[in-house]
């Protein structure tokens, strides 16, 4: 045999066959409740969420529950290899697989060829000009030219 048991509306108990009292509203919500203290409460329309016993206040204030711990999921981090300006991809794994002592020896040499191109670049101090060639004046601007005299 089964026993159909209901659900109090304002406190969420259960509700045995024979017990509590139903109330239908005007709209024709059917309210049942357990006792005639839960009655009283609903109709001076106090909330069930304010009240240390029901089960709306257990559950807004999660009394009560078991301690279902859920682990979080740990994303694993794929590492991924871009291109960035200047090297491609294949350039960039070249170079790594590349034993350190040769990474050394380019560098090295790379070094070098800086020094040298700036050697060649950069012209003593003391010389701005060729001796063979003299300075060129370019065309002269008077500093008075916006200035007028007053009469």
């Amino acid at each position: 045999m089964v026993i159909n048991t209901g659900t109090c509306s304002f406190s969420d108990m259960k509700v045995w066959p024979g017990r509590g009292s139903r109330f239908i509203s005007k709209d024709g919500k059917i309210q049942l409740f357990i006792g005639s203290k839960v009655r009283s409460l609903f109709h001076q329309r106090i909330k069930a969420v304010k009240l240390t016993w029901t089960q709306d206040w257990r559950r807004l204030n999660k009394k009560g529950r078991a301690e279902t711990v859920k682990k979080r999921r740990v994303r694993k981090v794929v590492r991924t290899q871009k291109a960035y300006v200047g090297a491609t991809l294949d350039d960039i794994k070249r170079k790594r697989e590349e034993k350190p002592e040769v990474r050394a020896a380019m560098r090295d040499q790379a070094l070098r060829e800086i020094k040298e191109r700036q050697k060649k670049k950069a012209t003593p101090q003391g010389q701005k000009f060729d001796k063979g060639q003299p300075k060129t004046a370019g065309p002269k601007v008077s500093k008075a030219k916006g200035k007028q005299k007053n009469k």
